[in-house]
């Protein structure tokens, strides 16, 4: 059995449901009414664009293109880190240290993914490669912008309990040990969540698409619990380093705690 095909009427049909949502929030003086129009907005040029690229992508399958598409994924997918924060370190700092643990975690195991579990040919085959990465990006940055924010909204929060502590003596990594465990459980938080409901209380979404593509329920299993896998992995490593370079950037060669280092809250 194929897929149903959906036309554009039922796509705006849709769509028509979304503006009666943001007529009711505007009812009741919600205030989000604009955002959910420009957010929807958003959602359907961006698939669309998305769409038009993949399909081009797909037909070419050169190496220098998906590569390309995946560095423009994670560059935006770094500065979307660096939006969520309330504090984010300065000259650049949060873009980097975001950008770089998404790098050194979905990175390396998306390709250790692709080249020793799943082994399409060749490895970076673009029907693989970037829903792959795409999920592991998008799940990794969560967890890295919530444990950056928590780490550096903690930081400035606790300066007096931080600061008494090195006088006390203690090593900066002591001194803010409490609050670096906490940051990194507030990354890992919503990937554990999202496991420990899979399947019981919600069925995740490749799995999902997979079956309406005609996909074998076994099969589609399968693969959902590798992706799930992969995503704890990126977005767990991709935490812990992001934590780990975001802590020593607040303090200095002296050990001194630097909080001009972070920008002021975003209002």
């Amino acid at each position: 059995m194929g897929v149903i095909e959906l036309g554009w009427w039922q796509l705006a049909l849709a769509a028509l449901l979304v503006v009666a949502l943001a007529g009711c929030t505007m009812a009741a003086r919600l205030g989000v009414g604009r955002s959910l129009l420009i957010a929807a907005a958003r959602t359907a040029i961006q698939l669309t664009l998305v769409g038009l690229v993949l399909e081009a992508l797909f037909a070419s399958a050169r190496f220098h293109w998906v590569a390309l598409m995946a560095l423009g994924m994670l560059l935006i997918a770094g500065r979307e880190v660096v939006a969520r924060q309330t504090r984010r370190l300065t000259g650049g700092w949060g873009f980097g240290i975001g950008t770089l643990a998404m790098f050194l975690s979905s990175f390396s195991v998306a390709v250790l993914s692709l080249t020793v579990i799943i082994g399409p040919e060749p490895w970076y085959r673009p029907q693989y490669a970037i829903p792959l990465l795409g999920m592991m990006l998008g799940n990794t940055m969560t967890g890295v912008a919530l444990a950056l924010d928590r780490l550096t909204d903690g930081a400035w929060r606790q300066r007096a309990v931080i600061e008494n502590r090195l006088m006390l003596g203690q090593p900066w990594h002591e001194a803010v040990g409490d609050l670096r465990r906490e940051a990194m459980r507030s990354g890992l938080m919503p990937v554990i969540n999202a496991m420990a409901a899979a399947g019981v209380v919600s069925l995740p979404g490749m799995m999902t698409g997979q079956i309406l593509a005609g996909t074998a329920p076994a099969l589609a299993v399968k693969y959902q619990i590798l992706i799930m896998f992969a995503i704890t992995l990126g977005s767990g490593f991709g935490t812990l380093a992001a934590v780990a370079l975001a802590s020593r950037r607040l303090f200095d060669g002296r050990e001194r705690l630097r909080l001009e280092r972070l920008s002021a809250p975003r209002q």
